[in-house]
């Protein structure tokens, strides 16, 4: 009975979890969608040979963290595989695409992916555990190895260099049209 117990509660992670960590892989595999399922593939089988208690209360910090870990090996298991590839992981390209024929929101939007994409890489991953994941603060300070208070201050600085940045980008240029 205690296998059931145990495979009921990975189906109900598997269910839980898998778009959200898939969307984040795709972000550390930078689109490759083959490479994002197979890091969350590995995750969902660790999650099965982890006794329950182990990861029971912090399941999300768990997933995500070993989610990252793995799409990491992968990424730099394909740059020694490739020694022609540039692969650097601190620097990604873009990932999202512009939604185009969209309205002035369509616009904000992708001038705001863009101004995201700027950012540092560990700003860029904290904005999306906390906003497109719905994470907490103490989550995310697991997932990404930093207190809870600093991971207060490095959101609050990305909000506010965002921010300014797309007042920046939407002010009126010299000719009276945004810039």
């Amino acid at each position: 009975m205690p296998e059931t117990d145990h495979a009921l509660w990975v189906e109900g992670a598997l269910e839980t979890y898998e778009k959200p960590l898939l969307r984040y892989a795709l972000r550390w595999c930078r689109g490759d969608v083959e490479r994002a399922r197979d890091a969350v593939q590995d995750t969902f089988l660790r999650l099965c040979r982890q006794p329950r208690q182990r990861v029971e209360g912090h399941l999300a910090q768990w997933l995500y963290t070993v989610c990252r870990n793995r799409a990491i090996e992968l990424l730099r298991k394909e740059a020694r595989m490739d020694p022609l590839s540039d692969t650097d992981l601190a620097t990604r390209p873009s990932g999202g695409a512009d939604p185009a024929g969209q309205a002035d929101h369509g616009d904000r939007q992708a001038a705001l992916a863009r101004l995201l994409a700027d950012l540092p890489e560990r700003q860029q991953e904290l904005i999306r555990l906390k906003f497109q994941e719905d994470l907490s603060y103490k989550e995310i300070s697991s997932i990404m190895a930093l207190s809870v208070s600093n991971v207060g201050f490095l959101l609050h600085t990305s909000l506010q260099t965002l921010r300014r940045r797309l007042r920046e980008l939407e002010a009126p240029s010299p000719e009276g049209r945004p810039s």
